[in-house]
């Protein structure tokens, strides 16, 4: 075993920074024992050195990240801070300075992974980022690695904790959005301004990671069709509930059928309630994956927090190191399909269209010759009355995106369509 250690430089020492120094000390002897060489914690690099970090030798920090990255004695950077910039100049002067990289920067990998992949296999290095999507749990690597001899048609999963909870709530409770939205920032699982998450930005940079990974292409996060969940209501639920379905914002990227392009999308959608993931609580996530050979594989754990990120983190660290001991390095972009990404027209899915109509005779008929002059087949209709309003529950058979969009301005234009209530697509099925 080299006694010599393997010098790491922490980037950020937030919640999931200062879990990171926190396993490396208290499990020193085993990371050594797994990776056949000692870790030491050579550098912190932070933005107010003033503070107190329990654990971390006051001096090992620093404000200068890119004095630290350029030292050429650093063996590994592992990249905490989040954000595009400086992170994406830090990682790149990293890799020009003899280390590789461990980062959790999912925003950075969507942006800009195949130019950050680029450089690293130009200096030789490595880029590990298995920490940027699903927190704890093991995605990245089976898709990169495990699944690397078969074909994945498809991936459906849940990758944001915070809207799952709400929308966990909302279904459980029948509390509102704005009610499971205060219980979420209250409990700590919503930030001061939730935007990245509940309109969707989040869940749309890690389905942009999966995609590429899963489908051997460059899927950029500018490709992701991106739809929040502001504006699911309690009747929705109520729609669910009444076709055996929930709610769930969810993240699909998926090989068309002729396999000459991919998708990649993030929207709420109704899924049955025989659906795996629709028994996903809480602030957890959970990833179906969808291949030729292995069939359906399903991920399961939780999906953020200080100490679940640090697990994929701390895990990537002990691969990258160990490829640094065998003068190696891991698999690195593999974008050899270079499939186009479709838009979201043409992805072919399923509608839950809830109308408010006029109550009276014929309703029905223009409704559904609109459907039909559009190509759309209807699957159910249900009619209801109360208090003299009446409403229309459409749920379709499935169809390309761009047809159910005209179906529902056309339906806009009838006299006797006062509103469209909501609009849902359909999923799991």
């Amino acid at each position: 075993m080299r006694t010599r250690p393997l010098k790491v430089a922490l980037l950020g020492c937030g919640v999931v920074g200062s879990e990171v120094a926190r396993i490396m000390t208290t499990h020193a002897d085993d990371l050594t024992a797994r990776i056949g060489a000692p870790v030491e914690l050579a550098g912190v690099a932070v933005r107010r050195p003033s503070k107190v970090r329990a654990g971390i030798d006051p001096e090992l920090v620093t404000t200068d990240a890119t004095a630290l990255v350029k030292r050429g004695d650093i063996d590994v950077v592992v990249e905490v801070i989040g954000g595009i910039e400086p992170a994406r100049t830090l990682i790149t002067t990293a890799f020009e300075h003899g280390a590789s990289v461990v980062s959790a920067n999912k925003a950075l990998i969507a942006q800009d992974g195949a130019a950050l992949h680029a450089a690293a296999e130009q200096q030789g290095r490595d880029l590990y980022y298995e920490a940027a999507v699903a927190g704890a749990i093991p995605l990245i690597r089976p898709l990169r690695e495990s699944l690397a001899g078969d074909k994945v048609n498809r991936v459906l999963g849940i990758v944001n904790g915070t809207t799952n909870f709400i929308l966990d709530k909302m279904d459980t409770t029948g509390a509102g959005y704005q009610e499971a939205l205060d219980e979420a920032t209250a409990l700590g699982y919503a930030e001061a301004d939730p935007t990245a998450d509940v309109e969707g930005f989040d869940a749309a940079a890690k389905a942009a990671i999966l995609a590429g990974i899963a489908f051997h292409t460059r899927v950029r996060l500018d490709d992701v069709h991106r739809e929040g969940m502001t504006e699911v209501t309690a009747a929705d639920f109520a729609s669910a509930k009444r076709m055996g379905c929930t709610i769930k914002l969810l993240a699909i990227c998926e090989r068309a059928a002729d396999g000459g392009s991919v998708t990649a999308r993030v929207h709420p959608a109704m899924i049955p309630l025989s659906h795996p993931l629709a028994s996903v609580r809480e602030a957890y996530n959970a990833v179906f994956v969808e291949a030729e050979a292995a069939g359906r594989l399903m991920f399961y754990g939780p999906g953020a927090g200080g100490a679940p990120t640090a697990s994929a983190v701390l895990g990537d660290l002990v691969a990258v190191c160990r490829n640094k001991l065998g003068e190696a390095t891991g698999p690195g972009d593999s974008a050899y399909t270079q499939l186009p990404v479709g838009s979201m027209g043409e992805v072919v899915t399923r509608y839950h269209i809830s109308l408010d109509v006029a109550d009276k005779p014929g309703v029905l008929a223009q409704v559904a010759t609109v459907f039909a002059e559009h190509g759309v087949s209807i699957d159910t209709v249900r009619q209801t009355v109360k208090d003299g309003e009446a409403s229309l529950v459409v749920v379709t058979h499935c169809a390309p995106d761009a047809a159910l969009s005209g179906t529902v301005e056309a339906l806009r234009n009838l006299d006797t369509v006062r509103g469209v209530a909501s609009i849902m697509r359909v999923e799991g099925e």
